[in-house]
């Protein structure tokens, strides 16, 4: 199995994948000359059909370009030239989208190399095999300075590993056994010590073979959506092509069609040029969002991998966008996760530095970050640096106890659970003071967390440990309230310390001592109204859940197990990414309506300012509705025609780098899209026209 060949931390090569996608998020003018030749290619029938509108396009040009061989003349063969370039643009968007995303899958491409595992044999003896032998269930080991040679669990030791070559970020981080960091990605490297890691993918099916195929869409499928809108198009095509035709037995009846029409056009020698009934079917049908709705879908994963989240699949872009409800974890999500001490509180009549300097020594073997936390706070207190040098027996902190100290001599401190502390105390023929009940409930209603800390028979005082907003969220969390998403807030706290924090925090919701089937339940029952789901996990417990939501981001950092019932991957392992995760697939969503209404207002726009400038000599009563007073009626079909190519590479950039998005909610965002590309899309081709007109009113044989 070939794997990629690291970049060196803190390397500023640029060709590492960071730089190249967020090269690859802007629109280079060497990607139009690039993709040309894949445009070109992609003319094959075969391959058009699977775009109904474009194909009905191309039929038509080969149609013109046989009339034109027939019939040869200027304006034929000017339509015919600008009929074929309106396929080719169309395949244009779609090949420099493609060309994005195999940009980077080939930076991937071009960093893979062999190497050797060392795997345990049958005979529990470690062998040296080539890493695409390794087979799912295979156990390896890796030391300091050795390439991981697959995808895997770690299952034996901690170690620290550089995973630039697949997030972009140079920082090494922390893999370990045992908890839901132990997820490992082939081709990175481990920096120090040894871990043994359990192979959990089969060759070919590897993260980095995965990642491969679905940045360069070499697995992308239609959505749902994408399906019902070509099921519009189809249709409006199909009605537009009865208008169209329709208009030939009507001409007929009148004398003077042959002049709008010249008999070296005709198809039978009489009614309107076959020409000219070809280039106002183009014209007519939904050509722009036709041409440009496929690439819109791959720009919407694009813009998830330029933020290191790996889709796999445009219909969970597409969910993101939809989503009803968003569950976060508090820990690592909506708190930094490391709880800080914040006060301490004596009781008892205890003096407050008497308190800190309890606090400090009971803490000193406590290696937990809120351990390290109160250390820090009570060093700042009594401006002591008290450490190893302190005599005594150390207990260090456990589950089991829940609690840390220290034994001096006489002095027996404890720091801990408030529970756990004052069992201790009262075992030891201690009391508990009446007010510690009270200070415990302002603590834990304030959403912190207390601490007792006692001096063997009598209780000294409360630590209070707090967990801090992340800055920011309560913003983030309004703008969601606007957009109509639910958040809920999944913690394991208690309902008093969960209600305060989901206040501070601003989420509509909180699940307070929830359990992986709470998580699973709640998915469920917003499921079951109607409303699409998304959240975030990292561990095998949150398998179920992830699996179950609409929207599953697991963790890079997670277990192999989370990220396989997930639908996407965050590479940075950033669980508040999901809150950007929604806004790219709300501006997925939006940029396709904004074009898609832009496209059909620009068509009916165009049927009113081409048929009154064509028909005006034979209906005079049309002649009236000819506000832009075009040259004449070929001049009419040929500007609308070259407006119809020019426009969707004009609106290439826009659908690649998707609409401006604003959190609003979905009837602000209706109302500004039927203003801006509605109205937009009906006085555009007005404008265009009118000015390509003057232009080719010069070209002989088409102006007046």
């Amino acid at each position: 199995m070939a794997v990629e060949t690291p970049v060196r931390p803190g390397s500023i090569d640029p060709e590492t994948p960071q730089r190249r996608r967020i090269a690859a998020g802007l629109l280079d003018p060497r990607q139009f000359w690039q993709a040309l030749p894949e445009a070109l290619r992609k003319l094959d029938p075969r391959t058009m059909w699977r775009n109904p509108v474009m194909f009905v396009t191309e039929i038509g040009a080969v149609l013109t370009t046989w009339l034109a061989i027939r019939t040869p003349s200027g304006f034929g063969w000017l339509i015919t030239a600008w009929l074929w370039l309106t396929v080719i643009f169309a395949n244009l968007a779609e090949a420099i989208a493609e060309s994005r995303g195999q940009a980077q899958a080939d930076t991937l491409r071009r960093t893979r190399r062999q190497t050797t595992a060392r795997r345990l044999g049958e005979e529990r003896v470690w062998e040296a095999v080539p890493a695409d032998r390794l087979r799912k269930g295979d156990v390896v080991a890796v030391e300091a300075g050795e390439i991981i040679p697959g995808d895997g669990d770690v299952i034996e030791g901690v170690a620290s590993v550089d995973e630039s070559a697949i997030t972009g970020e140079s920082a090494p981080v922390i893999r370990e056994s045992g908890g839901d960091r132990c997820a490992v990605t082939g081709g990175t490297q481990v920096l120090s010590d040894r871990i043994v890691v359990r192979i959990t993918q089969q060759p070919g099916e590897s993260f980095l073979d995965r990642m491969i195929a679905l940045v360069e869409g070499a697995k992308r499928q239609k959505t749902p959506n994408e399906l019902a809108l070509n099921l519009l198009l189809v249709a409006l095509t199909f009605i537009f092509l009865v208008t169209t035709v329709t208009l030939q037995p009507m001409a007929i009846y009148s004398k003077e069609v042959m002049a709008a029409a010249p008999d070296t056009l005709a198809i039978t020698g009489t009614g309107i040029a076959g020409i000219v009934l070809v280039a106002l079917l183009v014209c007519l049908i939904p050509t722009t969002i036709g041409a440009l709705l496929s690439a819109i879908g791959i720009a919407g994963m694009d813009r998830m991998v330029q933020r290191n989240v790996l889709a796999m699949s445009g219909r969970a872009v597409e969910a993101a966008g939809d989503v009803h409800t968003l569950l976060l974890d508090k820990t690592g999500t909506i708190t930094f996760g490391d709880r800080q001490a914040h006060a301490f509180i004596p009781v008892g009549g205890t003096g407050a530095e008497d308190l800190a300097e309890a606090a400090l020594l009971a803490s000193l073997a406590d290696k937990t970050p809120e351990g390290r936390s109160i250390l820090a706070l009570a060093r700042q207190r009594t401006g002591t640096a008290h450490g190893a040098e302190v005599g005594g027996d150390w207990v260090p902190f456990s589950a089991a106890t829940r609690m840390s100290g220290v034994d001096l001599g006489s002095r027996s401190l404890r720091k801990g659970a408030v529970a756990a502390v004052s069992a201790w105390v009262r075992g030891h023929g201690g009391a508990v003071p009446d007010e510690l009940d009270g200070i415990v409930e302002a603590i834990a209603t304030s959403g912190g967390t207390p601490l007792a800390v006692a001096d063997q028979t009598r209780v000294l005082g409360v630590i209070q440990l707090k967990d801090v907003v992340k800055p920011g969220l309560p913003a983030r969390f309004a703008e969601m309230r606007r957009m109509g998403i639910r958040t809920v807030m999944i913690t394991g706290d208690n309902p008093v310390t969960a209600k305060a924090i989901a206040e501070e925090a601003g989420v509509d919701d909180f699940l307070a001592e929830a359990t992986p089937e709470d998580k699973l339940a709640l998915i469920k029952r917003e499921q079951e109204g109607g409303r699409l789901v998304a959240m975030t996990g990292d561990g095998t417990n949150d398998a179920p859940a992830l699996a179950q939501a609409d929207v599953g981001v697991a963790m890079n950092t997670g277990t192999s197990a989370a990220k396989e019932a997930g639908n996407m991957v965050d590479l940075d392992s950033d669980p508040t990414k999901i809150v950007e995760i929604v806004e790219i697939g709300k501006q997925l969503l939006i940029t396709r309506g904004a074009l898609t209404t832009f496209s059909i207002t620009n068509d009916i726009a165009k049927y009113f300012a081409i048929l009154p400038a064509m028909f005006g000599g034979i209906y005079p009563g049309l002649a009236q509705l000819n506000i832009m007073q075009l040259n004449s009626p070929l001049s009419a079909i040929l500007s609308a025609v070259i407006f119809n190519a020019i426009v969707i590479v004009a609106l290439i950039p826009l659908a690649l780098r998707g609409v401006r998005y604003r959190p609003s909610s979905a009837s602000t965002l209706l109302t500004r899209n039927l203003w801006v590309y509605g109205l937009g899309g009906v006085i555009t081709p007005f404008a265009a026209i009118k000015a390509i007109d003057l232009l080719v009113q010069f070209i002989p044989g088409i102006g007046s």
